[in-house]
């Protein structure tokens, strides 16, 4: 489990969070979101998908009420990757809709990539870092630019819902609640890969040294 001197908490006091939305210039609007909840040993995902121009708003205070029920519940912290974004998009549309709500006022902040940052020193992508836990994910990897073309479309015709394939609407849902499970499965593997990591590093290190030696005493061989 994630555990620092600044983080520590349970599962249990946790929402995993991910957005999937759509922004041309600036916020356009939220086309999925997405978050999950450990509670009584199994994970618990709600998301909202945007289906026409007219939920733009009902998708955020369909948020809005969730966080708030969510803090009730007594959930402490959001858990994002790379969380800024997400953030920024849903601030911006909040603020821009009259829809008050501050996060940092209701909830800790922990960014998976800012805690891996911190303890590699450079950055890395969710989909690598999933490779890097041996996480394998379910369905296809979609890029966030087809994901905008959707929404794009969604907003502009109010029936492209109704043509689009059942198929690609559940590609997407099934990408989005990959994202925030994912988010649970690294959070709750996180001590562990970092001891591996360090097994490694002092592996290689021992190896290192090992070579070092053995090239001194070949120099001492041929100098004598």
């Amino acid at each position: 489990m994630l555990s620092t001197a600044s983080i520590n908490r349970s599962p249990e006091e946790l929402i995993f969070f991910d957005l999937e939305h759509y922004v041309y210039k600036k916020p356009k609007c939220i086309g999925v979101f997405g978050a999950c909840i450990f509670e009584k040993n199994k994970l618990y995902v709600t998301q909202y998908m945007i289906e026409n121009k007219r939920e733009v708003i009902q998708i955020l205070d369909l948020a809005k009420r969730y966080f708030i029920k969510m803090k009730k519940k007594g959930k402490k912290a959001i858990v994002t990757f790379s969380g800024n974004n997400d953030y920024t998009v849903i601030n911006y549309l909040f603020k821009k809709y009259g829809i008050e709500f501050n996060f940092s006022r209701e909830f800790e902040d922990i960014d998976i990539q800012r805690e891996y940052e911190k303890e590699m020193g450079h950055s890395i992508g969710l989909k690598n870092l999933e490779k890097d836990f041996s996480i394998f994910r379910e369905g296809e990897v979609i890029s966030g630019s087809n994901l905008a073309k959707t929404f794009s479309k969604i907003l502009m015709d109010k029936d492209y819902i109704l043509r689009m394939p059942k198929e690609k609407i559940e590609t997407i849902l099934v990408y989005n609640e990959q994202d925030v499970t994912n988010l649970y499965n690294i959070y709750m593997l996180w001590n562990a890969y970092l001891k591996k990591e360090e097994e490694i590093d002092e592996n290689e290190e021992l190896e290192e040294e090992s070579s070092i030696n053995e090239v001194e005493e070949i120099d001492n061989v041929v100098s004598n």
